[in-house]
């Protein structure tokens, strides 16, 4: 190894260790869905993405599409920008639904499933991809995501596991030019996703949630609605064999029903109380991440803005 390469290493080592001594402990496993993960308006009264509007979100997804569809192009490949929320109604409710307006018009979001379907296999990226010769289809990937061959940057998140990626992609170059330091942004951004992870389970695993939605549970049966959960209730409407069209009548009337007993029971804000509490204390125990995380994004604005000409 050179000393050039020897010192990346270093650097990245060091990043890595410096945010992992805050401490981090507990379980963890990362998952996304395509609703809006980190909405502020899910119920839980927290911006996930510290300090930063929904616009200022935006801003930066875009920013960062540009700049990887520079990249790609300077490589020889095409690709499309893609909106952030592609279907601005999706939402997603972690502790169950709470919003009844929402809940009278889109139900549990069953129609939703298809909407996203059909957004998967018409993505313009993915049918570029498909229609590549095997060959080139490699290079593509290799392109958009780094070679095999590249430095490896890897984060172990609070339950051991090992996030990686390779720096030489195109992402990863965007990311680079717009967050500033890569291996600071891959850490922190990964770390503080598992660790929000981590909170949200806290909260579910609370005693005074359980109570909670045992009395949530006594006020949905008064109303003929015999579930025990938001979680069972949800699963009922949300079979991928039977969702796509409009809500039916009953999803709609359960999702509401839902949402009243969250608000009438106080599990709404049980879980706005637990969420804040839990949230706190995981920024406490963990400051470095998130204050490195944040830090990098409010860079990032301004050049994002001065990409996107609003400086």
């Amino acid at each position: 190894m050179t000393d050039r390469g020897a010192a990346t290493v270093g650097r990245r080592r060091a990043v890595v260790a410096a945010l992992l001594a805050v401490g981090l402990v507990g379980a963890c496993q990362s998952s996304t869905g395509s609703p809006r993960p980190d909405r502020p308006d899910t119920g839980t009264g927290i911006t996930l993405t510290q300090g930063l509007t929904e616009q200022e979100k935006d801003l930066l997804h875009e920013a960062e599409q540009k700049l990887t569809q520079s990249c790609m192009r300077e490589r020889g490949f095409r690709m499309w920008i893609t909106p952030r929320w592609p279907i601005p109604q999706d939402r997603d409710f972690p502790y169950g639904v709470h919003d009844a307006r929402w809940a009278s018009v889109h139900g549990y979001g069953s129609a939703f499933i298809a909407q996203r379907e059909t957004l998967r296999t018409s993505d313009p990226n993915r049918r570029y991809f498909s229609s590549l010769s095997a060959a080139d289809r490699q290079r593509a990937v290799d392109a958009l995501h780094g070679r095999k061959t590249a430095e490896r940057l890897e984060v172990v998140t609070p339950g051991g596991v090992s996030v990686g990626r390779f720096d030489d992609g195109c992402t990863a170059q965007a990311q680079r030019t717009l967050y500033g330091d890569l291996n600071a942004w891959f850490t922190a951004s990964t770390l503080a996703q598992a660790l929000d992870e981590q909170r949200r389970r806290q909260v579910v695993n609370d005693k005074a949630f359980t109570k909670a939605v045992t009395t949530w549970s006594h006020c949905m049966r008064t109303r003929g609605f015999a579930y025990d959960s938001p979680d069972q209730a949800r699963a009922a409407f949300m079979d991928n064999s039977r969702a796509g069209t409009a809500p039916g009548r009953k999803e709609i009337r359960t999702a509401t029903a839902e949402a009243r007993c969250a608000d009438l029971t106080g599990l709404s804000s049980t879980t706005r109380r637990l969420d804040e509490r839990y949230g706190e204390q995981t920024r406490k125990a963990h400051p470095s991440v998130y204050r490195t995380k944040s830090q990098l994004e409010h860079d990032a604005l301004t050049r994002a803005r001065t990409l996107a000409g609003t400086a």
